[in-house]
């Protein structure tokens, strides 16, 4: 029996008949078998691409798919170590060597996901279509955004390259990451009705401990899945040896990292056709950090100034919850609506960041600063099958409630605690989707088209600033062309536009510091960031036996926001005044190489490089963009025979060449040269339950600097004489048992 959907959906279904994204859709003619035995596994299947179900054979551009049993294989503690071996991606995690009331560096964490040169705010990071928080810093706060994820709650993790701003509107001008977890389906496989597992893990490179466990039930039209991970750890360790306890010193600053997470979700078959289920999830992250580097130094000869840093600690703490509803129908012999879901969800994160600092003779301070976002959204999706073509079409709107307060004591000449680094911000986004999949002959054409309307609306309560609104519009379309012209040879092409609305911190910002000579000012007319596209690739597949891709893409942008000093000099009598205008332009181009080699049942070889360049244009003054990364390339080998697993991973990179570094006025930065790692792991099944696990990572011990980690840090004499404290860690082991039931 045929049942109407939803009436939200119906409704929306009507209003926009060619606006909902997909959620559901039928594997496309081109659809390969997926492989999921290899790192890079062509074939496999993405749903970010065209928010619905095709092959990475199938989609064009460069999408990474790690489903679950590759996660449970890496067993990484977190996204930077999941990625690693990505050569066109790059989490940043600097040394935390922050300050009370100046420096935030290395305070955020893992900051955010970095996609072929762009990184921040620029790349989209979404948990079940939801987005995670903004990173935000001013002054001694950071807040990053790839902390407020547990690696054991997912099942599988996409990355997509290109602009995604067509799928899933402002944001993305880089990519997206896409991450989904564990419904109760993933573990009731093979008819069970009851299942689970359970995973105990250490790390060295942190000494960390940490125990993972999910279970799940089905019985009649329920199910339902608990999961949660908890892990206690230190400081994470690099090659600095200097023990010292003040800002000479290089080895890590003492700190304890504690986080907890918990899921749980609940499914209703309704009938055939319809679906209910819900999901709760709450992560929370605390760092307790001695930060022994920002004690003065003794002087050569004297007496300490008054001011001089005596002790620093601080406390951080961040949280994420979530509660979500989605319904979904299908009935795949409708006339018109095959597939459609409605999703309602509700978020709140917050990060808290206490410092204090014990001072010689001057007072001693504390600064505490907060920044939180409370998130509403529905998005709404259905796709209707026609002869020979997909059509896929829907609404997401959302409502960002956005926060920010600087307290403490002792506070900086000529302002008062506490206040507002920027107005409190209602932030809106809404848009509307369509997309046509076409399949002719040996071609597939994938035009799409989006429009989208932001607005902020700050609140001029407790803001000292002029509090201007900004709401404007943009239309993203895109297109996509693959010919299936043989086996091993499948040229394709995309051109798509991006576009990123300003951040409300952004538009309205106000802060000054007469003694430090510098002062930031707001821009209300600032311009959204937009991204003209290409993306030009070959791929094939030999034999079933070696499948191979080459890609090449020019990213240009236009109105780049980027925090400038726009005048001043830096001084008391004439401050520096910074503030976020929009550059001219800016531009990204590479071209990267990708290859699976089969050997062998078991043994496989796999291959990738990648190389890209990119400057801005600011005042006429042509700079290079920092955020690109230097050329990297990866070799990697896995083997597989019965009960036992093993693989290693060679990774290279090339040096950051000092032509490719913009530096500022008066400032240096420290360029590293070029490194090779090596990390191996294998595993053992003791029984059909019960598997024992291990990773060696940084096998031969090498001293490296990851460019993405060393940024800012200085290159004259007193930066090279504590630039150890950036290096990566050395050999490190992690070592697992899991057991399946």
């Amino acid at each position: 029996m045929h049942l109407r959907p939803t009436p939200v959906a119906l409704a929306l279904s009507l209003a926009f008949p060619l606006a909902f994204p997909p959620a559901f859709a039928q594997t496309p003619a081109s659809t390969n078998p997926p492989t999921a035995e290899s790192p890079q596994p062509l074939g496999e299947l993405t749903v970010s691409a065209t928010r619905t179900e095709r092959s990475i054979d199938a989609v064009p551009n460069t999408v990474t798919v790690k489903n679950r049993k590759q996660l449970e294989r890496r067993d990484a503690r977190d996204l930077k170590d999941l990625l690693s071996d990505e050569v066109d991606l790059d989490v940043k995690s600097t040394a935390p060597r922050f300050t009370a009331a100046g420096a935030s560096t290395g305070r955020p964490g893992n900051e955010g996901l970095n996609i072929r040169g762009l990184e921040g705010n620029r790349v989209l990071m979404m948990v079940d279509g939801i987005r995670l928080p903004q990173g935000y810093a001013f002054g001694a706060f950071a807040s990053g955004r790839a902390d407020f994820v547990d690696l054991n709650s997912l099942s599988s993790v996409e990355v997509l390259r290109g602009p995604t701003s067509t799928s899933y509107g402002s944001d993305g001008l880089a990519g997206a990451l896409s991450l989904r977890t564990l419904s109760p389906e993933d573990l009731l496989v093979n008819g069970k009705t009851f299942a689970g597992f359970a995973r105990l893990g250490a790390a060295s490179v942190d000494n960390s401990r940490q125990a993972s466990a999910a279970v799940a039930f089905g019985g009649g039209d329920w199910s339902s899945l608990v999961q949660a991970t908890v892990r206690r750890g230190h400081e994470t360790k690099n090659e600095g040896d200097n023990d010292a306890r003040n800002a000479n010193r290089t080895r890590p600053n003492p700190a304890d990292v504690d986080s907890n997470s918990v899921m749980a979700k609940v499914g209703y078959r309704v009938n055939a056709n319809h679906r209910l289920s819900g999901t709760l999830e709450h992560r929370e992250r605390k760092v307790d950090t001695d930060v022994l580097s920002a004690i003065t130094a003794p002087p050569a000869s004297g007496t300490l100034p008054a001011t001089a840093v005596l002790g620093l600690t601080a406390r951080d703490r961040s949280e994420r919850t979530r509660a979500s509803i989605e319904h979904r129908y299908e009935d795949l012999n409708a006339t018109w609506l095959q597939q459609a879901t409605t999703h309602l969800y509700v978020q709140d994160s917050e990060t808290r960041q206490f410092s204090f600092e014990d001072r010689n003779a001057a007072a001693d301070r504390t600064r505490l600063g907060t920044y939180k976002e409370r998130l509403v959204g529905l998005s709404a999706q259905a796709q209707t099958q026609l002869a020979s073509q997909r059509l896929s079409y829907g609404v997401d709107v959302s409502r960002n409630t956005i926060e920010g307060v600087r307290d403490g004591t002792v506070p900086p000449a000529g302002e008062t605690f506490p206040s507002k680094p920027f107005p409190d911000t209602t932030y809106t986004l809404a848009g509307a989707f369509v997309q046509d999949e076409i399949e002719a002959g040996d071609f597939s054409v994938i035009p799409a088209l989006r429009l989208e309307h932001y607005k902020l609306k700050p609140k001029s309560a407790g803001y000292s600033g002029n509090a201007a609104p900004l709401s404007d519009h943009a239309v993203t379309p895109r297109v996509g062309v693959i010919w299936r012209a043989l086996p091993a040879l499948q040229p394709y092409v995309q051109w798509a536009q991006g576009f990123r609305a300003p951040a409300p911190d952004q538009v309205n910002s106000g802060f000054e510091n007469p003694l430090q000579g510098y002062r930031s000012i707001a821009n209300p007319g600032l311009k959204a960031e937009h991204s003209t596209s290409w993306e030009l690739g070959l791929r094939g597949r030999f034999e079933q036996v070696l499948r191979w891709q080459l890609s090449a893409y020019d990213n240009r942008y236009r109105d780049f926001i980027s925090q400038e000093q726009v005048s001043g000099s830096l001084t008391p009598a004439d401050p520096a005044i910074f503030q976020y205008v929009n550059l001219a332009r800016a531009r990204i181009k590479g071209v990267e190489a990708r290859a699976v080699w089969d050997l062998r049942p078991g043994l496989s070889l796999n291959a990738a490089v990648a190389k890209s360049r990119g400057h801005s244009d600011f005042n006429g003054e042509r700079r290079p963009l920092n955020s690109v990364q230097p050329l990297r390339g990866q070799l990697g080998v896995r083997y597989e025979s019965g009960p036992w697993t093993a693989n290693a991973s060679w990774v290279h990179s090339s040096g950051k060449k000092p032509s490719d570094i913009y530096v500022a006025p008066r400032t240096t930065q420290y360029a590293p040269s070029k490194y090779d790692v090596v990390d191996a792991g294998g595993s053992y099944r003791l029984s059909p339950t019960w598997t024992l696990a291990a990773y060696v990572t940084n096998l031969f011990d090498k001293k490296y600097w990851r460019w993405s980690d060393v940024q800012g840090a200085a290159g004259n004499a007193a930066g090279l004489a504590v630039v150890d404290a950036f290096t990566a860690p050395g050999r490190a082991v992690q070592v697992s048992l899991r057991a399946d039931f």
